[in-house]
């Protein structure tokens, strides 16, 4: 995601992530052997984008100086291999419990998942409105999706990213852990139509009640 800015501010953002109690705008003038005000564009602009956020003031003989620090958000800019970690932890729960372990391990963290989301959403009564709920949570976490009816009954579900694509590519139980916690949000019967890491455009969830 670094290389979406510009150099002056992938050289700022390196700054702050090396000086993680923060630095003052002329400090950074002065790393970056730009101007102040040149210092204060950049930083307005990653501020407005959550990149950068105010930190703690430094008393001063003069008037307190100001700290800039990287947010969260801006910490994520920077390379973090999750992925790796994520495939370690797959493959030690298959080793320690087999294949049927490890679906049932993903699938009670799905459940867990969804029922944290339930009590933040406890005034969801209808099976519809969970599912446009869950579209929102999931289009927050990245998975871009849509959510329609089809017959005015079949709510259905589709994602064009699939953010586990390359572990659930490896290890197929992984689309475990969305069945379980789109059945158990929705309280529903999930029907995992297509699957992009069995080679389809899209993943497709549809939405029956449990009783049809």
């Amino acid at each position: 995601m670094l290389e979406l800015l510009g150099n002056r501010q992938q050289e700022l953002l390196k700054l702050l992530l090396k000086n993680k109690g923060g630095l003052t705008l002329e400090e950074l003038s002065e790393y970056l052997k730009i101007t102040r005000n040149a210092v204060r564009q950049h930083i307005a602009a990653l501020e407005n984008n959550g990149i950068v956020t105010e930190g703690v003031t430094r008393p001063s003989r003069g008037r307190p100086e100001q700290l800039y620090v990287l947010t969260d958000e801006g910490k994520e800019f920077f390379p973090r291999n999750y992925s790796w970690f994520a495939q370690l932890m797959v493959e030690s729960i298959a080793q320690e419990s087999g294949i049927a372990g490890l679906r049932e391990r993903l699938g009670t963290m799905g459940e867990g998942v969804a029922q944290q989301l339930l009590s933040q959403n406890s005034g969801l009564k209808t099976r519809e409105q969970k599912v446009e709920k869950l579209s929102e949570v999931m289009e927050q976490l990245g998975y871009n999706t849509r959510s329609f009816a089809v017959n005015s009954d079949a709510l259905t579900i589709e994602a064009d990213n699939c953010i586990f694509h390359n572990l659930a590519m490896k290890n197929p139980e992984i689309c475990q852990f969305d069945l379980a916690l789109l059945s158990t949000f929705t309280d529903s019967t999930v029907n995992h139509e297509e699957c992009m890491a069995k080679g389809g455009n899209v993943c497709r969830f549809k939405f029956k009640a449990k009783d049809e």
